[in-house]
C-alpha cells in the first residue's frame, strides 16, 4: 500500500478526544504504511501521532490571553508551514482551534496540500464572514451537528455531517451507583459535580463563583458531596492554589483526568460553557452553565454574538433548557439558586432529560468513522476538491 502521511493539530482537550478516534480509524484504513505526526495531546498520542509541540500552549481562551501568545504561535505555525511545505503530507487535518488551525490551512491549500478541518467554527453564532475565508482554506468542513450543514452547502464548501464520537462513547442510560461506588463517593448522599473549565484563564476567572455557589448549595444540602475534575496535574496546583484563597473553602474532592466519570456519578452538574457541557448533556445530567472572561474578553466578543443561547444543550434543543448564567451573572447566588432547584427535581429537571436523551439519539452516527472515510476519500481523490479562492 502507498505510504500515507497525515498532519494533525489539535488546541485542546476536546480536539485531542476527536482526534484519537480519527486517527485510530485512520490507522485501522491504512495499516502501517500512515505515518501520523502534528500537535497532539495525549490521547492522540496514545493512537500513534507523533507530538511536534506541546498542545498545552495553544489552549488558550480570551483576546488577552491570545494576544500574549500570539508572537510565539504564530512563529511556531510559520516553522511548521514551511516544513510541510519542504515535505508535504497527504492531508492536512485542523481540529477546532480556528485561530491558529484557518491560517495554517490557507497556507498548506495555496501550496497545494488537501486539508480537513474538524469541528465547524461557529459562523452561525458570531462573525460569519468568516465563511469566505473557510472556503479559500478548507477542501473538507467536518460538521458535528445537522443544523451546520447548510452554512457551508449555501457557499459550496465541501462538508460532511459526522455526528459527534461522544454521543457514540456514552451508554444511552448510565448506572450513577457505579460510578459512585468507582470515585468511593456515598451512594445515598447527593453529588454536584463543579466543572470551570480545562484552561488556566477559565479557572483564573471561575472556580471563585462556583465554589462560593456551591457554599451557598451546602445550606440547603449539608450532606452534598462536592467533586471537581481537572484535566491534568498542573491544572490540579492552579486550582489548589486559587481553593487556597477561598475563605471557609469546603470539602472537594478533586479527581484529575476522569470529567466523564465525576459528571454520571453527580445529580446536578455547575459547569463552564464549552464542549463539556454536551457532555454532561449525553449522560443526561441537569446543568447550570456559568461563564466570566475578562471584562475587555467579553467587551469584544458579546458585541461580535449573533445567538441568544450559548451552550451547546440549549443550540441543539433550539430552547433555553439549561440556564445560562454569563458574565456579570455569573455570580455566586443566582448560580447556587439554580443549582439546588435541580437537586429537588420536578418537571424541569424531567424535561430537561427527556430532551437531552432525543439529542443523544440524533447524535448517534459513528463519527470516528464517518471522519475517517470523508478525510480517505479526500486523500484518494473520491471527493470534489475546490481550488478556487
Amino acid at each position: 500500500m502507498t505510504q500515507r502521511k497525515i498532519f494533525v493539530v489539535a488546541g485542546e482537550a476536546s480536539g485531542d478526544l476527536l482526534g484519537a478516534g480519527l486517527c485510530r480509524k485512520l490507522k485501522q484504513h491504512y495499516g502501517e504504511s500512515l505515518e501520523l505526526s502534528g500537535i497532539a495531546g495525549p490521547q492522540m498520542q496514545a493512537e500513534g501521532c507523533r507530538s511536534v509541540y506541546p498542545m498545552e500552549r495553544l489552549s488558550i481562551m480570551g483576546i488577552v490571553a491570545i494576544l500574549k501568545r500570539y508572537r510565539e504561535l504564530s512563529k511556531k505555525r510559520k516553522e511548521l508551514i514551511e516544513q510541510l511545505k519542504l515535505t508535504p503530507p497527504d492531508c492536512f487535518i485542523g481540529i477546532d482551534a480556528p485561530e491558529f488551525n484557518l491560517d495554517f490551512e490557507l497556507a498548506l491549500k495555496a501550496f497545494g496540500i488537501k486539508t480537513v478541518h474538524y469541528v465547524s467554527p461557529s459562523v452561525w453564532a458570531w462573525r460569519p464572514k468568516r465563511i469566505f475565508k473557510i472556503k479559500r482554506a478548507v477542501d473538507l468542513m467536518l460538521a458535528l451537528f445537522t443544523f451546520e450543514v447548510p452554512y457551508y452547502r449555501k457557499h459550496q464548501i465541501d462538508v460532511e455531517c459526522v455526528g459527534h464520537p461522544l454521543a457514540d462513547a456514552i451508554d444511552m442510560r448510565v448506572n450513577v451507583e457505579e460510578y459512585r461506588e468507582q470515585l468511593k463517593l456515598k451512594v445515598d448522599s447527593p453529588v454536584l459535580a463543579i466543572l470551570p473549565g480545562s484552561r488556566s484563564s477559565e479557572l483564573s476567572h471561575i472556580v471563585e463563583p462556583f465554589i462560593e455557589a456551591a457554599k451557598i448549595c451546602l445550606e440547603t444540602f449539608p450532606d452534598l458531596q462536592l467533586v471537581l475534575p481537572v484535566i491534568n496535574e498542573q491544572r490540579k496546583i492552579q486550582l489548589e492554589s486559587i481553593l487556597s484563597n477561598v475563605e471557609d473553602c469546603p470539602k472537594i474532592q478533586i479527581f484529575v483526568g476522569n470529567a466523564r466519570q465525576v459528571m454520571a456519578a453527580s445529580d446536578a452538574v455547575l459547569i463552564a460553557s464549552g464542549t463539556a457541557t454536551l457532555e454532561a448533556a449525553l449522560l443526561k445530567k441537569p446543568m447550570v452553565v456559568g461563564y466570566k472572561m475578562s471584562r475587555f474578553s467579553y467587551a469584544i466578543f458579546s458585541r461580535m454574538l449573533k445567538i441568544k443561547n450559548v451552550s451547546l444543550p440549549n443550540l441543539l434543543a433550539d430552547e433555553r433548557l439549561v440556564k445560562e448564567l454569563i458574565q456579570e451573572q455569573c455570580q455566586p447566588q443566582l448560580l447556587a439558586n439554580e443549582v439546588i432547584e435541580l437537586l429537588h427535581g420536578g418537571d424541569r429537571v424531567n424535561h430537561m432529560v427527556e430532551r437531552f436523551t432525543q439529542i443523544h439519539t440524533d447524535l448517534r452516527k459513528d463519527a470516528d468513522t464517518i471522519a475517517a472515510n470523508a478525510v480517505i476519500e479526500l486523500i484518494e481523490g473520491k471527493r470534489h476538491v475546490n481550488r478556487r479562492s
